[in-house]
């Protein structure tokens, strides 16, 4: 099977696990992307674990972000590394950071710098709050992003703190790889290369998309408070109930008309009861009836006692998972959205695969993450020239590793 970005040529120079992970896309469709890692903090950052993981030997943040990818390790205070990394840009299609804008200022590696060495290079920044206004050099972290989206009060219940999510880097991350791809496009049809930003606060942006799209249109307090689910205006959709072992079930059938007599059934009620018999009723009149009978159904039977009737019944419902449900699921397996693998080091590992399915020119995962510099003499030999005395003297003298 052919590669999708197989003649693709990316430098990577981003440091944080979101930025990474976006690169690790196009690597995951054949790109071929060379993280550059900067001396000496390279290696006190792949220590860098979140507390309470484990195994210790099991940095499966780094691993993840990092797969597919090939590692240039590099002092980039000197001169002679500086020169490998720009030999190494003018024969790239895509330049990738998430450094901040200062820093690429003052280290010559901003969008300017760059395009002078080549014309035609796809930049690609991910940022916090975007390249332009007041507010462009804040730091990038997603929860501060998060905290200015409007979705964080509105997710608990009434009387409970915000809620992070956590989830707007993962918008983030795929907006990052999209980004690149559009403009790759975009060159191929006009031999133009351009600057691409993609923000952690237009990725939480996006995930809310739905909710600030509708307070644009209408404005109004409703889209600014948290709603109880007592409050949901239809019992049998977006109202979640707790079923016998406690797990919850999450109800999605809006037409209640077409799903009624389904779930009565089910539950053991009556599709004719006078109470319930029309939408109106069901939505309206005796909502909260509604919503009490169905706390006292649910709660007589176990979760996956719901889930088979929901199954059988093709109802629109089912139960909420943990994260030890994907994990094991045949339908996660299959899709490729969890990989089962034998990993150089570990053993055998389970690893998040890939959310995109491509008939022709499918996701692989021809390497784990590489060691530190473990290509370094692959990519100066093979890629930019340099002889072997040239390396082993680069070498003795730190400036590649």
């Amino acid at each position: 099977m052919s590669e999708a970005l197989g003649e693709i040529v990316v430098v990577d120079l981003t440091t944080e696990f979101w930025g990474s992970l976006g690169v690790a896309l196009l690597a995951d469709f054949g790109a071929q992307v060379i993280r550059v890692e900067t001396l000496p903090e390279a290696r006190e950052r792949r220590e860098v674990r979140d507390a309470g993981d484990a195994p210790a030997s099991w940095n499966y943040r780094f691993e993840l972000a990092n797969r597919n990818k090939l590692s240039l390790a590099v002092d980039l205070d000197r001169a002679a590394a500086r020169e490998i990394v720009e030999r190494l840009v003018r024969q790239a299609d895509v330049f990738v950071t998430d450094r901040p804008r200062r820093v690429l200022e003052d280290a010559g590696w901003d969008y300017e710098s760059i395009a002078s060495l080549k014309p035609d290079i796809i930049y690609a920044r991910a940022s916090a709050f975007g390249p332009k206004g007041p507010d462009r050099d804040l730091p990038a972290l997603d929860e501060l992003a998060a905290a200015r989206t409007g979705m964080m009060p509105i997710m608990p219940q009434p009387g409970q703190p915000p809620v992070f999510a956590a989830s707007g880097q993962m918008y983030t991350v795929v907006m990052l790889a999209f980004g690149v791809v559009t403009a790759l496009h975009h060159r191929h049809q006009t031999g133009e290369g351009q600057e691409v930003d993609v923000s952690l606060f237009g990725g939480n942006m996006y995930g809310a998309s739905l909710d600030i799209q509708a307070f644009l249109a209408m404005g109004g307090e409703r889209f600014l408070h948290p709603v109880s689910r007592l409050d949901a205006g239809n019992p049998m959709s977006g109202t979640l109930y707790i079923s016998k072992d406690r797990r919850w079930v999450t109800l999605t059938m809006p037409d209640t008309d077409r799903w009624w007599p389904g779930l009565a059934a089910i539950l053991g009620l009556d599709p004719h009861d006078a109470r319930f018999d029309s939408h109106e009723k069901r939505c309206d009149v005796n909502r909260l009836e509604l919503i009490r009978v169905f706390e006292e159904a649910f709660s007589q039977h176990p979760g996956e006692h719901w889930r088979t009737l929901f199954s059988e019944r093709q109802l629109s419902a089912d139960v909420i998972e943990d994260y030890s449900f994907p994990a094991n699921d045949v339908q996660a397996l299959r899709n490729r959205y969890i990989l089962e693998l034998d990993h150089p080091h570990l053993g055998p590992i389970k690893t998040l695969g890939f959310p995109i399915f491509m008939s022709d020119s499918p996701a692989r995962l021809d390497r784990t993450a590489p060691c530190l510099g473990q290509h370094s003499a692959e990519i100066l030999h093979g890629m930019l020239g340099y002889s072997e005395a040239e390396i082993e003297d680069l070498e003795r003298k730190g400036i590649i590793a």
